[in-house]
């Protein structure tokens, strides 16, 4: 079947199935815009075609999908050009697959990071296996947390979403089912009968109750405690001080709280405020707000600065302007989430 995804993206059908594979597994399967146009063309095909009852997304290689492309972001930039086009069309896949009327099942065995929870998250079934990694990693590159990160993360229980957003720090597949973040844990060596089963039946429900292996929750209790004490403040001048405080005493704030004082100032107060309103927001409100973020965070020195450090001198330390937490002012996070002159992102 082809909606236009060329070798990146592959579409089939099996039994009563729409079969999705990410097929870009040197680049660990990171979204390309041709992949996320193909991708909605699928859906919008699938979702009125009564002979296809269940969509499967899957990947190859050792990542489900690692994001977007965020070295073309930074081509884009010395090229003059500004890729606002892709993450608009990505956004509006993320809408698409929140409210896609059928079965949507994600078969996480791998990395997901990113543009991979983008694609994932907002569907009705994530199922992972024991290979799974999950994190949100942007505020340690300059970036912030989107894809719709601002409905999922707010939404976990305990603070663990606003935890993860603001640390960008990974999780097996353990954490990710006990938090919500996944909604089922299979053992990896099944997903292929796993996938003839609902490509027979048409019903995921049943047939991951049958494969469902559940999975050891690796962060502990005191951690936990320690994240919904410490995350579930007002401020992030509040979180930072109430770790602050704690860090001398307990061996997890401490390295909390260094993590925090590595990520960009500026992404982390955009973060925190995003994650704050989305709570109260839907999805299509919050891809609305965060395509506010994102046209000014492509304007920002801080994205750039954290894709150097991190991609194009590997290892290098980022050097965020400003440094300091206490130095980013209301004034300047008010401006992430201004109007746009030029309209706000359409569905």
């Amino acid at each position: 079947m082809d909606f236009g995804g060329g070798d990146q993206i592959r579409f089939e059908r099996h039994g009563v199935a729409g079969i999705v594979t990410l097929t870009r597994p040197t680049a660990l399967n990171a979204l390309t815009h041709q992949m996320v146009r193909a991708l909605s063309a699928a859906l919008t095909a699938w979702a009125d075609d009564v002979a296809v009852r269940v969509v499967i997304l899957k990947a190859e290689g050792r990542a489900f999908c690692a994001g977007g492309d965020i070295m073309d972001v930074y081509r884009a930039r010395q090229e003059g050009r500004r890729p606002t086009e892709f993450f608009a069309d990505e956004y509006r896949l993320n809408a698409q697959i929140n409210r896609f009327p059928k079965p949507y099942v994600s078969l996480i065995d791998g990395i997901c990071m990113g543009g991979g929870m983008g694609i994932s998250a907002h569907g009705s079934h994530r199922v992972m296996t024991e290979n799974a990694v999950f994190a949100m990693p942007e505020v340690g590159i300059g970036f912030f947390p989107d894809v719709g990160a601002s409905y999922v993360l707010p939404n976990l229980g305990g603070c663990f979403g606003i935890y993860l957003g603001l640390t960008g720090n990974k999780i097996g597949h353990g954490d990710a089912l006990w938090s919500g973040i996944a909604t089922h844990t299979v053992e990896a060596a099944y997903l292929p009968a796993l996938v003839d089963e609902i490509a027979e039946s048409g019903d995921p429900g049943t047939e991951l109750r049958e494969f469902f292996r559940a999975a050891p929750r690796k962060t502990d209790e005191a951690a936990l405690h320690a994240i919904a004490r410490h995350f579930s403040l007002g401020s992030l001048s509040d979180v930072v001080t109430s770790l602050e405080r704690a860090a001398d005493d307990d061996e997890f704030c401490a390295a909390t709280l260094a993590t925090l004082r590595s990520r960009s100032p500026t992404s982390l107060h955009v973060a925190f405020r995003e994650m704050s309103i989305g709570s109260t927001m839907s999805m299509d409100e919050c891809m609305k707000m965060e395509f506010r973020i994102l046209h000014r965070m492509l304007e920002s020195h801080d994205l750039y600065e954290g894709i150097r450090a991190a991609l194009v001198e590997k290892g290098s330390p980022p050097r965020w302007e400003p440094a300091r937490l206490a130095d980013v002012s209301a004034q300047v996070v008010d401006a992430f989430f201004a109007p746009l002159p030029g309209g706000d992102l359409a569905p």
